[in-house]
C-alpha cells in the first residue's frame, strides 16, 4: 500500500531505495550501528517503529530496516519492503535461552519457530509450518563457526506476549501457558522471541528468502535451575556474523 508520494505506507520507502538484502532488526535504534558495517550508509526513513537505512556490501545494495517488537510490525515491515523491491531478509534480534546449553551471549540460528502468535495465523492455517530458508541458515551457520561465535542450531519458539512468558502464573490462561512452555522445552526448543514465526511465514507467502539469528541475552531456564546465568546483551558478535553470511549469500548469488 503506497502514498500518494509513492512512499509505503508505514515504512515510508520508494521504489529503489532499498536493496534486495535486508537485515532485519527489531529496535531501530540498533540500525545505525548496523548500517556502520555497510560501505556509504543512508538513512532513508524514519516513521514510527520502522527506521531504514541503505548502503553497500561488496557492491550490491543491502537495507537495515528495523521491524519493532512482536509480529505485526515485522509482517507490515517485510510486505512494504518486498513491495519496493527486496527479497532476501536475515533477521538479527535477541532471545530468551530456553534449552539449558544454551548460555548468555551464544547465538541461536532458526531453522524453524513455533507458531505460537496471532500474526501467521492471518496468514497460513496453523498447520503450515515456519521455516527459514535454507541457504541463509546455511551461510549463517559458516559464519558463525568461522567466527568463532558459539552457537546452536534449531527451533525457537515465538509468542506475542513477553510477559506471558515471564510472569505466565499471573494469567488467566497460565494452565495453557505453562502447559505449552514445558511441551515446548520437551521438544528441545532453543529459545523463545516474538518475530521469527511471522517473518518466516509470510515469507513463504511472499516467496522471498528469511532467516533468522538470535543473541540469547540470558536463559531462564537455567535460572530455575541454579546454574549460572550471566546476561550478555553486547549485539555487535552477532552484527559481525550477519555481515559475513551476507558476502556469502552475495557472493553464490553471483554465481
Amino acid at each position: 500500500m503506497k502514498r500518494k508520494d509513492g512512499t509505503q505506507f508505514h515504512i515510508g520507502v520508494k521504489d529503489g531505495q532499498v536493496g534486495k538484502y535486508v537485515i532485519l532488526p527489531g529496535d531501530p535504534k540498533r540500525c545505525e550501528k548496523i548500517a556502520s558495517y555497510l560501505d556509504n550508509p543512508e538513512k532513508i526513513s524514519d516513521l514510527r517503529e520502522y527506521m531504514v537505512y541503505t548502503g553497500e556490501l561488496n557492491g550490491e545494495k543491502v537495507s537495515v530496516a528495523s521491524t519493532g517488537i512482536g509480529g505485526p510490525s515485522a509482517a507490515i515491515a517485510m510486505q512494504e519492503l518486498v513491495d519496493a523491491g527486496a527479497d532476501t531478509f536475515i533477521r538479527l534480534g535477541t532471545c530468551g535461552g530456553m534449552k539449558l546449553d544454551v548460555q548468555g551471549g551464544d547465538l541461536i540460528v532458526a531453522t524453524g519457530a513455533v507458531r505460537m502468535e496471532g500474526t501467521s495465523k492471518e496468514y497460513a492455517p496453523i498447520e503450515f509450518p515456519a521455516v527459514a530458508h535454507h541457504e541463509i541458515v546455511q551461510v549463517l551457520k559458516e559464519a558463525a563457526d568461522e567466527k568463532s561465535a558459539k552457537n546452536h542450531v534449531g527451533v525457537v519458539q515465538c509468542k506475542d506476549s513477553f510477559y506471558g512468558q515471564h510472569e505466565p502464573e499471573n494469567m488467566p490462561v497460565s494452565y495453557e501457558l505453562e502447559g505449552k512452555w514445558k511441551a515446548w522445552l520437551d521438544m528441545g526448543c532453543l529459545g523463545s522471541e516474538m518475530e521469527s514465526a511471522a517473518l518466516f511465514t509470510v515469507a513463504n507467502y511472499l516467496g522471498v528468502r528469511c532467516g533468522t539469528i538470535l543473541l540469547a541475552v540470558e536463559n531462564q531456564e537455567r535460572a530455575k535451575a541454579g546454574m549460572s546465568n550471566i546476561g550478555f546483551y553486547d549485539t555487535t558478535p552477532e552484527t559481525e556474523v550477519v555481515i559475513e553470511a551476507l558476502k556469502k549469500l552475495i557472493q553464490k548469488d553471483k554465481k
